[in-house]
């Protein structure tokens, strides 16, 4: 698993982008409403989903840490 320190309040759609696992926001825009997408081991379709510190988002093979940037 891999740890991603991303700000408060970012979604779901963005955190892909950021960790490289969608080029685009319409490559992220497919994986998360097409069910590729688990957030803490359940499917996540909404892209607007705002990441929380702890999350474990999942993506295929692919395990993302989720810690969150204090200010």
């Amino acid at each position: 698993m891999r740890e991603v320190v991303v700000e408060p309040g970012t979604k779901l759609e963005q955190l892909l982008k950021y960790a490289d696992l969608a080029s685009t926001g319409g490559e992220a825009k497919y994986l998360i409403q097409g069910g590729f997408v688990d957030v803490n081991g359940k499917k996540e379709t909404r892209r607007g989903y705002k990441i929380k510190a702890g999350d474990i988002v999942e993506v295929e093979d692919d395990v993302l840490g989720v810690s969150l940037l204090l200010k």
